[in-house]
């Protein structure tokens, strides 16, 4: 239950994320102007914009790892260690191929 909800809140960190980058202007005006974001520097001011949107970057990305290192280490779903399908393969030798049985030719010698 609590790995759902760890894994949801993950995802949505992600694309908040996503969406604070491509919010950013970069030299070619960014794409917050593509989605009306060109708009949002006049009510913050641009440069408080510029600063809210690296903060939010630094403050999501900070979570997005932590959250990730938490879930790796306490919350993933371990039950027994089961060995993986490559090692599986490995641990089965494979059958012993037969080569397809043909009589040896003859050498007929003349005397």
């Amino acid at each position: 239950m609590s790995y759902t909800i760890f894994i949801t809140i993950e995802v949505i960190v992600s694309i908040l994320l996503v969406l604070v980058v491509l919010m950013q202007a970069s030299k070619g005006g960014g794409l917050a102007g593509s989605f009306g974001g060109a708009n949002i520097g006049t009510v913050f001011g641009v440069r408080r914009t510029s600063d809210f949107l690296s903060k939010t970057t630094t403050v999501l990305a900070t979570l997005f790892i932590l959250l990730a290192l938490f879930i790796n280490l306490t919350v993933l779903p371990r039950g027994d260690e089961k060995e993986s399908v490559i090692q599986q393969q490995n641990a089965v030798p494979p059958p012993a191929t037969q080569l397809p049985s043909q009589p040896a030719p003859t050498q007929n010698q003349p005397k």
